[in-house]
């Protein structure tokens, strides 16, 4: 995972942390346990490509005497099963990597289905487990914590959907919020003040679009012109053109799409009147993605992404042990054993409480550092990308610690 700073000596199990030292412990620790597109989200299950099949026999990874489940949807349908095998493979790979740590992970199928998942968790608690790490699915991880919380066991769960979370349950996903929260602060502390937006009319433009609000408050900003535009291409002209009445008054324009839809929506800004020179172009993670790279309209263009050399290192480290490539969150499963590894032989009986997992100084992770807020939700510290052929650039770099925050 990412390489952090040595690590001050921590305080022994239920004595107060100090100040930063726990990222620093627990980044050492993983680093030295290492040789060396956000396109999958978990809002729902992905579109079916074969029906699923009967749930997968659960598995043990690792003879610690901690047990922890972890909870995919291996047999789920589609892109799903595909995601969950990957996901488990960098766990197993986490605790072979940490070298014999202290865990057990028992691995659950919930076949991609709220059923699956509460089963899946009835299983783990019968099993003595003291953690779950999962569901991937939001109404899976809304399912397993019915079980799962009532009796006082965190969950750090893998959907993008900030609903789901609670106190103790925990996303350790790349959450929509973030972005927005990091573009924002950044094009504010370049000189922009006034903001436009022209967001997807879905279920991911409606997190944006609050969470966008929100950012342009909190940052001394105003913004001078929203609207939602359907995901048909003719329909986008209406929106686009109430957007030119205003777009005068700004100087930045969020558009937080999926690649093949970006260059559609500045085509129709621009159709509209638009000058886009004059405005600075915003995106989210969404925009990591090369065909975002590979679209002149779209050069020059800001956006958040994680540090690319955790994940690139990562990604060598899994073709050498598995000869394929990585589906992108496979390093949140990599991550979050690899946490509870470390916790485990450094915070002791307490590993697991609610002090230790939202610690405001954080963790480091092979995407940078994370942080849980007490809500469920997380915090990232990414990075600032430009659009610049062919596969952008670092422009403003991921902070490594939350030490300027609060």
């Amino acid at each position: 995972m990412a390489h952090g700073p040595r690590h001050r000596q921590l305080l022994i199990a239920r004595r107060p942390l100090l100040q930063g030292s726990l990222v620093s412990a627990v980044a050492a620790l993983l680093s030295g346990c290492t040789s060396g597109s956000q396109t999958f989200t978990t809002e729902a299950p992905p579109p079916a490509a074969a029906p699923a099949g009967p749930p997968v026999a659960g598995t043990q990874i690792g003879t610690g005497n901690t047990r922890v489940a972890l909870i995919l949807p291996l047999s789920g349908p589609g892109n799903a099963g595909v995601a969950a095998q990957s996901m488990r493979n960098a766990a197993e790979m986490a605790i072979a990597e940490f070298k014999d740590p202290a865990i057990q992970l028992l691995v659950k199928d919930d076949a991609g289905s709220p059923q699956g998942a509460q089963q899946a968790a009835q299983q783990a608690l019968g099993e003595g487990v003291q953690l779950v790490l999962g569901p991937l699915f939001a109404q899976s991880v809304s399912a397993a914590a019915q079980v799962v919380r009532p009796r006082g066991i965190p969950i750090i769960a893998f959907s993008t959907d900030a609903n789901v979370a609670s106190r103790g349950v925990y996303l350790l996903s790349f959450l929509p919020e973030s972005d927005v929260q990091r573009i924002v602060s950044y094009a504010v502390s370049r000189g922009k003040r006034s903001f436009a937006a022209l967001v997807p009319d879905n279920a991911y433009g409606a997190v944006v679009e609050a969470a966008f609000q929100q950012s342009i408050a909190r940052n001394g900003g105003r913004v001078v012109a929203l609207e939602r535009y359907p995901l048909n291409p003719p329909a986008m002209q209406e929106p686009a053109r109430r957007i030119a009445q205003s777009a005068s008054r700004a100087e930045a324009i969020l558009i937080p799409d999926i690649p093949d839809n970006v260059p559609q929506v500045v085509a129709a800004l621009q159709a509209s009147g638009v000058n886009l020179k004059r405005l600075q172009l915003l995106g989210t993670g969404l925009w990591d993605d090369p065909r975002i790279f590979s679209a002149p309209s779209l050069a020059g263009g800001w956006f958040p992404a994680p540090d690319r050399a955790g994940f690139r290192n990562f990604s060598q480290r899994y073709r050498a042990r598995y000869g394929q490539d990585p589906v992108r969150t496979a390093t949140l499963a990599y991550d979050a054993v690899a946490l509870v590894a470390a916790l485990q032989k450094t915070q002791g009986a307490a590993a697991f409480s609610e002090q230790v997992l939202t610690n405001s100084s954080g963790f480091a992770g092979i995407d940078g550092v994370f942080r849980f807020r007490p809500d469920g939700t997380n915090e990232r510290e990414l990075a600032v990308m430009e659009v610049v052929s062919p596969d952008g650039r670092v422009i403003n770099p991921a902070p490594r610690t939350f030490s300027a925050r609060t």
